[in-house]
C-alpha cells in the first residue's frame, strides 16, 4: 500500500506505521502537514561513545507528536548483544514539530489540540539524507554479523501525494466537518489546495507581508467552501534546523498581532 508504511520497518526491527490520532467526534479546524516524523534514539557504544546523536527507530505515537514518552518506545527496543545501548536522543529531535504546532499555531488562535483534525501529506514517517547516510554508516556494516534485519522506511515519496492520497486526505477532511483548514508551508498548498484551486501554488502566493501573512482566503474545494488559513510550516515558525528568517519573522509579528484578529474569525466560523 503507498503511503500507509504497511509492512516497512527501521532498523533493530521496529514497524513504520501510520500516523493517527483523530476521535471520532467532529472537529473545528484541520489542519494539513507534510509527512510524520519519528521517534528518535542516541545510539551509545558499550564504551558508551556515540554511535549515532539521533537515529529514527520507530513511528511517532500520534500524529504532530510532542515527544513525551520517548524513552518508554524506546526501552521496548531490543538490542543485539554487543552492540551498545540505545537512548532517547536530545529533546530537540523528538516532537518539535508538535510542540510548535501547538504553541505557534493553535494556542494563537484559541484552538485545543482536541478540537483540531490532523493530517499530514504522507501519513508515515520517512528517511531522509542524513538518516540514511548515518544508516549506511553505522547500521548496514554490522547487518550480517548480527543477523540485523533490514531497514524499509521510505524515501519521500514522488510526487508527495497522488490522487489516490489526495482523495484520501479530501475524506478526512469531510469526516473532520471542519470548515477552516489550515495548511503548514508550501507543499500541502502545492500538493492538495491547488488540485482544487489552481491559482494557489506556494505559500508566497497568499502574501508574504505583514499584511498579507496569515489571513483567511475562501477556496471552494470538491464543491465546499472553506475558508483556508495558509502558514509557515513548524520548521520556519520555530527555526527547526534549515529555515527562512524571512517566514520566521513574519509568523512572530502574526503571533503577536495578526493571530488576534484571525482568532476572531476562527471563533465565528
Amino acid at each position: 500500500m503507498r503511503g500507509h508504511g504497511t509492512h516497512r520497518h527501521f532498523s533493530f526491527w521496529s514497524t513504520c506505521a501510520k500516523s493517527d490520532a483523530n476521535g471520532p467526534h467532529a472537529k473545528v479546524r484541520f489542519v494539513l502537514g507534510v509527512y510524520a516524523s519519528a521517534v528518535h534514539a542516541r545510539w551509545v557504544s558499550l564504551a558508551n561513545t556515540k554511535v549515532v546523536k539521533a537515529l529514527a527507530v520507530a513511528s511517532e505515537p500520534s500524529i504532530f507528536w510532542r515527544g513525551d514518552g520517548a524513552e518508554s518506545v524506546i526501552s521496548r527496543i531490543q538490542m543485539p548483544k554487543g552492540l551498545g545501548r540505545l537512548l532517547p536522543a536530545e529533546r530537540k529531535f523528538n516532537g518539535p514539530s508538535g510542540i510548535a504546532l501547538d504553541e505557534l499555531v493553535l494556542e494563537p488562535l484559541g484552538v485545543e489540540r482536541s478540537d483540531a483534525w490532523l493530517c499530514d501529506l504522507v501519513p508515515h514517517s520517512c528517511v531522509n539524507a542524513k538518516q540514511k547516510a548515518a544508516l549506511t554508516r553505522a547500521y548496514d556494516p554490522l547487518v550480517q554479523e548480527f543477523n540485523l534485519p533490514g531497514y524499509s522506511v521510505p524515501a519521500l515519496p514522488k510526487p508527495l501525494a497522488d490522487a489516490e492520497r489526495r482523495n484520501e486526505i479530501l475524506a478526512e477532511l469531510k469526516t473532520s466537518r471542519a470548515k477552516v483548514l489550515i495548511l503548514l508551508g508550501d507543499l500541502p498548498i502545492r500538493w492538495f489546495l491547488s488540485y482544487f484551486d489552481s491559482k494557489w501554488k506556494r505559500l508566497a502566493d497568499f502574501g508574504r507581508d505583514p499584511l498579507t501573512y496569515g489571513r483567511f482566503h475562501a477556496c471552494t474545494i470538491d464543491g465546499a467552501e472553506y475558508q483556508v488559513l495558509p502558514l509557515c510550516h513548524p520548521r520556519q515558525s520555530a527555526k527547526l534546523g534549515e529555515s527562512s528568517e524571512e517566514w520566521h519573522r513574519l509568523h512572530q509579528e502574526w503571533c503577536l498581532k495578526t493571530a488576534k484578529e484571525v482568532r476572531e474569525k476562527v471563533s465565528n466560523s
